[in-house]
Order: structure tokens, then sequence, then C-alpha cells
């Protein structure tokens, strides 16, 4: 998204649907056909900072899969007819997201915590406005000036040796381009201190909350430890968000908090979806829970925390996706190749009064923003004197977010 005209975002989410679309050599049912003949997969996909192309194959298949990707990458097939095809079922989907509850608070919520004027704060796959300005020539526009091997990187996991894997990769010696430069986006949060805003959607059944600020960027050398630190809070139906909300008051099916790892801007959040009668009690209790977690955190969910982490760890890295996930922070995060030994070994010698260092850092509650979408009509006034201000009201509308004053 970093690398889109703001006036156009949605091109990188349509060109990882269309680089799928078949190669200059094969047609899209051919190139279906040659992975299926191998029993391999290949997929394209786009986040607010990378395009990935990710294949999985038998070891014995890997130089025939690696072939595949390379066409994929180097030789895509710019198909009219087909860029016309997924141009249309975006901005279908953009359309029925506009009616969702969840895609309705995601919008507004990264709208208030980035600003108007930071990329992030526009949904990855576009609004229906600016994807239907996009047309073929602006993703080989885009391609051609951001596709490049100096800002690329390559993971490999699996039965294979480095000099066979080195060697595979001399059929991309081809692919040439350019230094890639990266546009610096100022993060402008719309509220300075804690706040409450509101989406109305009348004859909601249930109401959505989401909850959190921007914490750090994915490089800081706390990223790790904030995550423990959020372990006893939000990691699961262990935590006390789950316990409380669910399992004690019965107001929803989960609740969970936790932190995105992105290089610009990576948030701490909180998140749920209610029942509507009970949207004003289930965000009181959020608020109770976020402000006295870290003074309330004890000794005991200290060690709770180390055992837990500690035990899931052992066979958290067994699995090739989790593999692949490492050697992927690695290279982008620029962390050592031993990062999670170090890891484990700053948690040990975790203290409590550390805890709670990082939680009044990156998870600060007088600096959380809360997003409510819910029915404006039996709701709205209920949001009243939770200790966060007079609920600001925001129309939904996706070309321009306004809040009522």
């Amino acid at each position: 998204m970093l690398l889109e005209d703001p006036n156009k975002v949605g091109v990188s989410s349509l060109l990882d649907n269309m680089l799928m679309e078949g190669t200059a050599n094969k047609t899209p049912k051919e190139l279906e056909e040659a992975l299926g003949e191998l029993g391999a997969s290949l997929s394209v996909f786009s986040s607010r900072e990378f395009i990935t192309i990710r294949g999985s194959s038998l070891a014995k298949n890997y130089g025939k899969v690696l072939a595949l990707m390379e066409e994929v990458l180097l030789e895509p097939r710019w198909d009219e007819k087909e860029f016309d095809r997924i141009k249309s079922s975006a901005l279908n989907s953009i359309q029925q997201s506009n009616a969702n509850p969840n895609a309705i608070a995601s919008r507004v919520f990264n709208n208030i915590m980035y600003g108007d004027d930071h990329i992030f704060s526009k949904p990855t796959s576009g609004t229906s406005e600016s994807v239907a300005s996009i047309t073929l020539d602006d993703l080989k526009a885009y391609y051609n000036n951001n596709f490049s091997p100096k800002v690329a990187s390559f993971h490999f996991v699996g039965a294979l040796e480095e000099a066979d894997v080195m060697a595979s990769l001399d059929g991309l010696s081809a692919w040439e381009g350019d230094d890639v430069e990266f546009p610096n986006y100022e993060v402008k949060t719309k509220q300075d201190g804690s706040r409450i805003y509101f989406v109305d959607y009348p004859g909601a059944k249930q109401s959505v909350i989401n909850i959190g600020s921007i914490s750090m960027n994915g490089d800081n050398e706390d990223f790790a430890a904030a995550t423990m630190a959020n372990y006893r809070l939000g990691s699961g139906s262990g935590a006390i968000l789950f316990k409380k909300l669910r399992l004690e008051k019965g107001y929803t099916y989960g609740a969970y908090s936790g932190f995105s790892r992105t290089m610009n801007g990576a948030p701490f959040t909180a998140s749920s979806s209610v029942r509507t009668n009970v949207t004003r009690e289930s965000v009181d209790l959020f608020k109770d829970i976020l402000d006295n977690y870290g003074e309330d955190f004890s000794q005991q969910d200290l060690e709770t925390t180390k055992s837990s982490i500690l035990r899931s760890n052992t066979q958290s890295y067994e699995t090739m996706g989790s593999l692949l996930n490492i050697l992927q922070n690695i290279s982008t995060y620029d962390l050592p190749t031993d990062y999670i030994k170090k890891d484990e070994e700053r948690l040990k010698n975790m203290k409590v009064e550390d805890v709670q260092k990082l939680v009044k850092e990156y998870m600060d509650p007088d600096k959380l923003i809360y997003v409510v979408v819910g029915d404006g009509k039996t709701q709205l006034n209920r949001l009243n004197n939770l200790g966060l201000g007079k609920p600001v009201v925001v129309n939904k509308d996706e070309k321009k977010l306004t809040i009522d004053k």
C-alpha cells in the first residue's frame, strides 16, 4: 500500500489476483493444470507492506514449481478480460463489506488511529471510488516501478540442500529492477487521550467493539516482550478478556487482544462482538480490565505466562509454516538468527515490574481509542458517562469518514 497512489488505493490488491491469472506462456487453466499435475500450490497475496508469492510442493518437484513461480513473477499475462472480471469482483466485495459491521469498525478504527493523510487509514482493497478508477495500465505501472529484486527476499523451508537452493535461483538472474523508494507517512491519530467513537448501524443485533492505539514499529526490540506482557490479557480462551466477557458474563463468543507486527505503526488492539443489549456493559468491562491490567498483574500471572509460552514454544516451531514465519521475521525486522532463544531468555528473566512497565508504555489505557459500531437508537445514549467523554458520532460513508461535532 505504501507505494500506491492515495487516490487509487487497491492497485496492489488487484495485482495479487491478476498475477495468478496465467502467464505470458500459459492461460489461467494451463497454469492451474500445471500445478495440479505436480500436486503443488502457488498463491499471491498482498498486505499493507508486502506482496508475497508462496508455493508448496513435494521436495522432488521443487525445481518445477520454482520455474512456475518464476513465470508468475516475471511474465504476467496482463489479460484485459481477466482484469475486468477481477475488478468487477473486487467492487462487489467492497460493496458487501460496506454493509459488514466488522469491516466498518475496522475502516473507522484505522482512519482514527492513523489519520486521514496516512495510506493505512484506507482499506487494503480500496474503496468503490478508488477501484473504479483503476485501469490495467495502473497495474502495469505499479509492477514496472516497484517489482525489483533489490527489495525482494526469499525464504525456503523443506528437505533441500542450501547449495541446491542457491543454484536453483540462477533462473532469476535475468530479473532486473531499480531501487524502490518508499514514502514516509506520519501517524496523526485524531485524538489525544482516550475517547469513544460511535458508528450507527440501525437494527444491529450485535455491537462491534474495537479498542487500541499505535504502540510501536515492528522492529522495536520490545515487540516480543510486549506480546508476552499481553498474554494473560487477551491471547486466547484462557486469558482475562475471554474469561470475563464470555465465560463469566456471557456477553460474547470471544474477546481478544494483541499486537500486529508491521514496520510502520504497529497497533495494540482489543476487540469483540457483543450482544446489542449489553453494549455499554461490555465497553465498561473492557475499560475496567484495560485500565487495571498492569496494576493488577501478579506474580502468579507472570508464572502462568512463562510456563504457557515456554511450553507452547516447544511445539510451535515444528511446522513448515512456523519455520517460514521465523525466516520472514529475521529478514524483515533484521533479527538475529537465534532471536527465539533470546526472547525466551528475556521472558525467563522478567519480573512483575517489567511487565507493568511494558503495559504502561505500549498498552497505555490513557491513550486507547474505542470504536463501537451498533444500533444508535438504543445504544448511543447509553455510552455516556463511561469516563471516555461523550461518544463522537462517525458517518460510515466509505467515500469520506466524517465526524459529527
